[in-house]
């Protein structure tokens, strides 16, 4: 086995699907849906690898076990199939018989499939593939193949007009560089009947982390879920979001054209990580579980539609904190870190994740002015390790200053928001890209330039500094280091069943290659060599020239690339940017060995 291999596979014994360690004995409920009289709740349980079936009456749950940590549920009209989509390189639905508790079988789909949609007819199922950039399209009956159709980024929530015509996608990221003057992630229109994307609709600039997405039962409106970072101020303060925002954006399915974008916050309390999104039966009221504070956000459709009409600015109304004042309700929920949502009737049931329960909410004013929710346990009580308090506190945004944001606002999943921002870490007006945490206790420096030695040194900024807390207990920066340091890599889309592809091979070869040059500074098992270098990278606002060599493991993941995120894909990193040429003979490969370098890189 040549080197490329032998590190490569040592990686791969590392690899899971993306959920953190020491966290089985909890359930981790991430998605919800309810059966049609209400009398049966179903909840995927992420990190415990089970489907929970709970009996609302009798609050007595039913755990089925599933082969991987189950992502998301669609249940038929009458009530018999669970569909069940399972994380994984190879993925999966599988699915159940809801009354039985049993899998009958099991349909193939890409990697990490998430949010299954079943067509109005119940005839087609589809599933969003969040690492491979595409839908997958399944006949239910037949011996069709699945058609993928490919849309932009991590697609991470769909839903399907009342009449079957359009499916709506959430990409989860924006694509491209982050030096473009605008930045955002897109909503993907797929025309079911051509099986192709019909277009694709822009959010304000700076939206990012995209969660959840719903239509209304008319038809009428599509509601989806994100960030809306102002990356363009440096981070000197929270008040009034300065930094975050938290939105949901209003499309019109006759137009297919985005009607606006409403703020979730209010002028001096913020309304972090907005996750799921759905409406009330009758379509009276959007709800939206409000993940970072604990909450409810109830919005009066009609009201919100007439606002939007009348507004006599509306490119103002994205920046409009009190926009939704006295047509929005702010509910709290018994548990901690609300996520999916499901509705009967005016009920809201809530997937809890941090405390392994279902919230159970009846939003409707005329049934209790003041509702109070209540929380179904999901199971006995099991102790928070240090990981999993770290894991609680980084999505916790009552940690911040008037709760704008939480540590997952810039860094979803423990990940990149791939937008540009001017921290006060080394100075104002010199942007940089949002890293990876992955991996960053291991690779010293925490910041491309240096200025924070040890990744440890970085998360206490960053509650000092963006968050802009004092926390006078050490215990929640070590938590939220030993949740950092339980972060799994994902294994790459680009590995063909676990291995290298022929192209992947031939790179390596390349990368190995030390007339190449990679291999000078990207060694070792975490391709980095933990140094700083001239790479002849700097811009016109950077005030060094010599930035942090980072790990390759799941560059794949992480576009744009460079410390300032100008390039928006590996090639042109390599071919625009010439990075490698200062110190190997890069400029000497022809495009295909180019190609084949990318395919390996990109494999890591």
């Amino acid at each position: 086995m040549t080197k490329p291999y032998r590190i490569l596979a040592a990686l791969m014994s590392l690899c899971a699907a993306g959920n953190t360690l020491g966290a089985k004995d909890h359930i981790s409920p991430i998605a919800i849906v309810a059966a049609k009289d209400g009398k049966t709740v179903y909840v995927a349980g992420h990190t415990s690898r089970q489907v929970v079936i709970m009996d609302v009456a009798k609050a007595k749950p039913r755990l089925v076990t599933v082969p991987a940590s189950p992502t998301g549920l669609a249940l038929s009209k009458n009530g018999d199939n669970l569909f069940v989509t399972v994380a994984g390189p190879a993925g999966g639905v599988h699915v159940l018989d809801a009354k039985k508790g049993k899998v009958s079988h099991s349909l193939p789909t890409g990697h990490t499939p998430i949010s299954p949609v079943l067509s109005p007819d119940g005839k087609t199922l589809y599933v969003c593939n969040r690492f491979n950039n595409d839908v997958s399209v399944i006949k239910l009956k037949g011996e069709e193949q699945p058609v993928r159709i490919p849309v932009l980024r991590e697609p991470i929530a769909a839903a399907i007009t009342p009449d079957g015509k359009y499916l709506f996608v959430a990409n989860h990221l924006p694509v491209g560089s982050a030096h473009s003057a605008y930045v955002a992630a897109v909503v993907s229109v797929i025309d079911t009947s051509s099986g192709k994307v019909s277009a694709s609709i822009q959010l304000p600039n700076g939206s990012t982390s995209l969660r959840g997405l719903c239509i209304s039962p008319d038809g009428k409106y599509v509601y989806v879920t994100h960030i809306l970072g102002r990356y363009h101020m440096p981070t000197t303060q929270l008040d009034r979001g300065w930094i975050n925002t938290n939105a949901m954006t209003v499309i019109d399915t006759e137009t297919l054209k985005a009607l606006n974008t409403v703020l979730l916050d209010d002028t001096d309390l913020g309304s972090a990580n907005p996750w799921g999104v759905t409406c009330t039966a009758d379509g009276k009221y959007i709800c939206v579980a409000i993940s970072g504070a604990h909450e409810l956000s109830v919005i009066d459709q009609a009201e919100m539609l007439k606002r939007l009409k009348e507004a006599t600015d509306p490119e103002d109304v994205c920046n409009d904190l009190a926009f939704l004042v006295g047509a929005r309700r702010r509910l709290d929920l018994a548990g901690n870190g609300p996520r999916g949502l499901g509705m009967v009737g005016t009920t809201a049931y809530v997937a809890e994740y941090f405390s392994n329960s279902i919230g159970v909410m009846n939003v409707d004013p005329d049934a209790s002015p003041t509702p109070k929710a209540s929380s179904l346990s999901l199971g006995p009580e099991t102790k928070e390790s240090v990981a999993r308090k770290g894991e609680r506190l980084f999505h916790d945004a009552k940690l911040c200053f008037q709760q704008w944001q939480s540590c997952t606002s810039c860094h979803p999943d423990g990940r990149s928001d791939s937008l540009n921002w001017d921290l006060l870490n080394d100075g104002m007006f010199n942007p940089k890209q949002s890293k990876n945490m992955l991996l960053a206790h291991k690779t010293p420096p925490a910041m491309s330039t240096g200025i924070r030695p040890k990744a440890e040194t970085a998360v206490r900024s960053g509650i000092a500094f963006i968050l802009f807390a004092v926390r006078q207990d050490e215990g929640d920066a070590v938590a939220m280091d030993e949740y950092l340091k339980s972060l799994e890599p994902v294994p790459s889309p680009y590995l063909v069943d676990g291995k290298l592809s022929p192209a992947a091979q031939r790179g390596g070869k390349l990368f190995y290659d030390k007339k190449v040059g990679c291999i000078k500074c990207h060694r070792g098992k975490l391709y980095t060599d933990l140094s700083m270098y001239n790479v002849a990278s700097k811009g016109k606002y950077d005030r060094t020239d010599t930035f942090d060599t980072p790990t390759l493991i799941e560059c794949w993941r992480t576009a744009p690339y460079m410390h300032d995120g100008k390039y928006g894909t590996m090639k042109e990193l390599l071919t625009e940017g010439k990075h490698g040429d200062t110190h190997g003979e890069l400029d000497k490969l022809d495009d295909k060995q180019i190609d084949d370098l990318v395919e390996f890189v990109l494999s890591l």
